[in-house]
């Protein structure tokens, strides 16, 4: 799967704020200063949410970067039964609003499994918003190595956009899609992965390792 086009903000956010930006200008032409003001606060609220940095993809025999920006919130062994059906270490990122939250392969392979589930809303950094919030979940398979990583929405999120289909190949940090406001991701790697952050440290998505599988 080719990466999507470069470009400082993400096409979606474009899709939001170029209306915005158009909208405010004639607010400012019609004389309406303070509802100018107010629109043009969200417009720039909006193209630093959907900023997309460009970022330098390690590379290396079994390296798993960080799938998104935020702050590990989560670090456990778990036995993920409705995907791998296998025992896991699973680390959690939550993304704040001031994030970046386009999302980045973890690693290079082919996606067997993309599917969509429709749930709650819960703060994304409690635990319970893993099992059962709206979120996405994707499988990608490199040889016999297979990691799920899932899109998941927090109470701001009401919407999870994933580029990636079944039986696309898609290569270790390119953009695979992007949760809309505060959210999390979830990663669940083979139980012998060589864990690389600890909590409550911040990552950045595409850039840092965070394991590396044997």
């Amino acid at each position: 799967m080719p990466d999507k086009i470069k470009a400082p903000i993400a096409i979606e956010g474009l899709k939001i704020t170029i209306p915005l930006a158009v909208l405010t200008i004639l607010l400012f032409f019609a004389g309406w200063q303070i509802a100018g003001l107010i629109l043009l606060a969200i417009t720039v609220f909006m193209l630093f949410f959907f900023r997309d940095p460009d970022r330098a993809i390690p590379q290396g025999e079994g390296l798993v970067v960080s799938p998104a920006d935020g702050k590990v919130v989560v670090i456990k062994d778990i036995h993920e039964k409705d995907y791998l059906q296998s025992k896991r270490k699973q680390i959690s990122i939550f993304l704040s609003v001031f994030n970046v939250h386009v999302n980045r392969a973890p690693i290079s392979g082919t996606i067997e499994t993309v599917k969509y589930n429709p749930g709650k809303f819960h703060i994304a950094a409690v635990e319970k918003a893993s099992l059962e919030n709206e979120q996405t979940a994707m499988v990608i398979a490199d040889g016999n190595r297979k990691i799920l990583v899932k899109q998941i929405a927090g109470i701001l999120a009401r919407r999870i956009i994933c580029y990636a289909k079944q039986g696309n190949t898609i290569e270790i940090g390119s953009r695979y899609g992007l949760i809309c406001f505060g959210s999390r991701v979830d990663i669940f790697l083979p139980e012998d992965a060589e864990i690389n952050v600890k909590l409550g440290d911040n990552v950045k998505g595409g850039r840092d390792i965070i394991a590396i599988l044997k």
